[in-house]
């Protein structure tokens, strides 16, 4: 039957294999090991063309400038070499990098295959580089400068002024980083606070300085000395309103105007605004046709600190 002659082949194939001693297995692997062993030397005698990344090194004036982004470290080529070659390319053992100096600052935002041609085919021994997998190689440096800045507190995050006047130690940091970056830091330079800072503002407290990616400051923080700031007044006259009182009827207010001082920091004093400014009078105080109300500030501007009315009362007469 069909079946049967498959069986019958595999049978007299491992027929010599069986009831053999350990002795006759330890003689088959070590033939098996021989047979091996010339079969890889042999491959690895032979010459072959592939595919493989070679690393590259850059070299370049490190003290005038700097890559603004990760340079390449690999590319991909064509090569061709014998299989020891290859091989020892592929196991993570030491390789002599292709070596691409820049003289000067690049002109241009990357390296064409022309250009990485000679290095490549300099720094491969016992490969012949046959052409690059990619035309270009993608780069970006700026010049090395330094810049020093005075420090100041970060303004708080819906613009008003801190409560805080600020001494800083050291009272400027240097910069050093790529131009396009280090150029358009603040100045002076913004030093924010913790959320929340100390609780005595006549301690000091540590403070991290930030700053943008390799934009690198010669300290790591400042120490910030925080002392009470005082507050400037401002007089304003506003026209008090009448709240609640019964429709119909004709009010007069004596006087007109009430007297409002309102508390802000020096650098606020340009965001008050009198429409930001309310005062307001009860009718539930009133008792007789000619009645005296006390007013009282309802609404103030976000940058005041404090405020008060300085008007004791408004005498409202009723016109019949």
């Amino acid at each position: 039957m069909p079946p049967a002659r498959p069986f019958r082949m595999l049978r007299w194939f491992l027929s010599p294999f069986v009831g053999q001693e350990w002795s006759y297995w330890r003689a088959v692997l070590a033939c098996f090991l021989a047979a091996s062993t010339f079969w890889v030397l042999r491959a690895l005698n032979k010459t072959y063309t592939t595919r493989i990344t070679y690393p590259v090194a850059w070299r370049y004036n490190q003290a005038q400038f700097v890559p603004v982004q990760p340079l390449p470290t690999e590319v991909a080529v064509n090569v061709t070499g014998r299989g020891w070659k290859l091989l020892r390319r592929s196991l993570p053992l030491e390789v002599k990098p292709a070596e691409m100096l820049l003289p000067a600052l690049p002109s241009t935002r990357y390296v064409t295959a022309r250009s990485l041609r000679p290095a490549l085919q300099q720094a491969m021994e016992g490969l012949q580089f046959n052409y690059l997998l990619t035309d270009t190689l993608w780069i970006q440096f700026d010049r090395l400068v330094s810049r020093r800045l005075p420090l100041a507190l970060s303004p708080a995050t819906d613009g008003s002024a801190l409560p805080y006047a600020a001494s800083f130690s050291p009272k400027s940091i240097l910069f050093r980083g790529p131009a396009g970056k280090v150029n358009t830091l603040p100045n002076p330079y913004p030093v924010h606070l913790p959320q929340a800072p100390a609780g005595s503002t006549t301690g000091d407290i540590r403070v991290p300085i930030g700053g943008p990616d390799l934009v690198v400051p010669n300290v790591q923080d400042v120490r910030v000395r925080l002392q009470h700031r005082p507050l400037v007044t401002v007089p304003l006259q506003v026209v008090p309103e009448l709240m609640d009182a019964p429709t119909g009827r004709t009010y007069q207010l004596s006087p007109a105007l009430v007297q409002v001082q309102l508390q802000c920091f020096p650098e606020d004093t340009a965001s008050l605004r009198r429409a930001d400014v309310h005062v307001q009078l009860h009718y539930g105080q009133f008792i007789n046709a000619d009645s005296s109300l006390r007013p009282f500030l309802s609404q103030r501007p976000a940058a005041a600190r404090g405020g008060q009315v300085l008007t004791p009362g408004v005498r409202v007469t009723v016109k019949k």
